[in-house]
């Protein structure tokens, strides 16, 4: 009999989650945090309201993380150069290197879980999992790797 998808992606979730929990927890972010971090790394400059609009988080929950990035040094709110009511998001260097070091998580995880896979099961699974997410309104956030690329 065959697994229902949400069983395979719960099961994949999971361990993705303890994968990385160990090493965000030393850089002392969560994985809800990192999505925040990993979409300014790829948009600095953006608003408050792109931010949300892009992860799907409603406004008082991306206030919310956004306080804790920011108290936790990852990132600065600065005023709008082009209205001086509004804030772009930067990442602070510690939030560069969050950043970075996601990426290769990331990437690490995406290796070790596609070994079993030829090149060409992988890169249909990519291609599968991509039309998945798009379709749900998803996709729109790739964490790039030195030419590794991977979705998160």
């Amino acid at each position: 009999m065959m697994q229902s998808l949400a069983y395979h992606v719960s099961v994949l979730r999971k361990d993705f989650s303890n994968y990385c929990g160990e090493k965000l927890e030393e850089m002392g972010l969560t994985p809800g945090l990192l999505y925040f971090v990993t979409y300014v790394a790829r948009h600095p400059g953006c608003s408050p309201k792109e931010l949300a609009q892009a992860l799907k988080m409603d406004n008082g929950h991306t206030a919310r993380s956004i306080t804790k990035l920011a108290e936790g040094g990852f990132l600065v709110q600065e005023p709008n150069p082009k209205d001086k009511r509004a804030h772009v998001l930067r990442l602070t260097p510690k939030g560069e290197t969050a950043a970075r070091e996601s990426r290769e998580l990331f990437y690490r995880w995406d290796q070790e879980v596609t070994a079993v896979l030829t090149p060409e099961q992988r890169e249909q699974l990519m291609s599968l999992m991509a039309a998945l997410s798009a379709s749900r309104g998803g996709g729109g956030l790739t964490i790039p790797g030195e030419g590794k690329e991977s979705q998160a």
